[in-house]
């Protein structure tokens, strides 16, 4: 008879809230307990603690961690905990209320998620704020960023993989006659970034560089301390390859004078449930340094742990 290995007991909804409360109550703070469990807890997991947790409770358990938590560790907790629709409204709207030329948090949400998630956003965005996310991005925009950034937030694509590569080469060259010109913000340019699939973009971009012999974000530095220039490219980078977009960011957020804690916790909380096993290979081939001990050399404290338990997220 083949002696079968008794599965580790796998803790309930009602025992993980048990637990978080006990994480509140008593001297101090339990906040190695509330790393063991909501850094290894899933969206759906995430989303079902919090429902019990209030009905048992009576409070909302992301009030209950405001109250307890401080600094960069609390804000990772409770992007980490909010629904990844919410985080993205959440985000969206700091980052109008704080918007500056050099700010790409609205264009990377536009960019990075499906078009379904966008439109969660928009509409958890809805639910929260009681106005659009387009509104508020053309209300506090301007210029040129508005004339991009408003259709980008505004934008339902095709999510598909069909491609039509007759319209890939038209718009390749179109989009090298306006760069050519310096016209960057011209109508049709962005039309095609705003508008078109990933998958559709994607070619475009490989038949711009067969054609004219450079990916067209070489061709996107022409000046570059220009922040506008610096959008147009990161939408690009956003829209065909997020995973070398996000390990820049992350690899600028460590490497200056002081971390960046504000991008290295967005970048964790937003990318640890889809693209960080991605990221994490990018960054070591790119820096020769594993990620893991990056951010170890450069945090300290639960705010450490709690970026490592979310970095190894989901692997076995």
């Amino acid at each position: 008879m083949s002696s079968l290995s008794v599965p580790a007991h796998v803790p309930s909804v009602a025992e993980d809230c048990e637990q978080l409360h006990k994480a509140f109550t008593g001297w101090g703070t339990n906040e190695g307990l509330i790393i063991s469990i909501l850094g290894h807890r899933n969206a759906a997991q995430r989303k079902s603690i919090r429902q019990v947790y209030a009905e048992t409770y009576g409070e909302d358990l992301l009030k209950a961690l405001d109250k307890e938590l401080t600094n960069d560790f609390e804000r990772i907790v409770l992007l980490w905990t909010l629904e990844p629709s919410e985080r993205d409204a959440y985000l969206a709207n700091e980052a109008t209320k704080r918007w500056t030329s050099s700010n790409q948090v609205l264009m990377e949400i536009a960019c990075t998620r499906s078009p379904k998630e966008l439109l969660l956003a928009r509409e958890a965005y809805h639910a929260r704020f009681k106005r659009s996310l387009e509104e508020d991005a053309a209300y506090h925009t301007h210029g040129d960023f508005r004339k991009l950034l408003v259709p980008l937030v505004s934008s339902y694509r095709y999510g598909g993989d069909d491609v039509n590569l007759t319209l890939a080469k038209s718009e390749a060259k179109l989009l090298h006659e306006k760069i050519s010109k310096k016209a960057y913000n011209d109508d049709d340019l962005i039309r095609i970034l705003a508008t078109r699939s990933k998958a559709q973009i994607n070619a475009t971009l490989n038949q711009y560089k067969n054609e004219f012999g450079n990916d067209i974000n070489k061709h996107l530095k022409a000046d570059p301390k220009d922040e506008f220039l610096a959008i147009l490219r990161g939408t690009i980078k956003c829209l065909v390859c997020p995973e070398k977009y996000f390990e820049k960011a992350i690899r600028l957020a460590i490497n200056r004078q002081g971390t960046d804690e504000g991008a290295l916790t967005r970048v964790v909380a937003t990318q640890a449930e889809f693209n960080m096993k991605i990221i994490k290979d990018e960054y070591q081939k790119r820096n020769s340094v594993p990620l893991d001990r990056a951010i170890a050399k450069d945090t300290t404290g639960d705010y450490e742990k709690m970026l490592l338990a979310l970095i190894g997220h989901g692997e076995a």
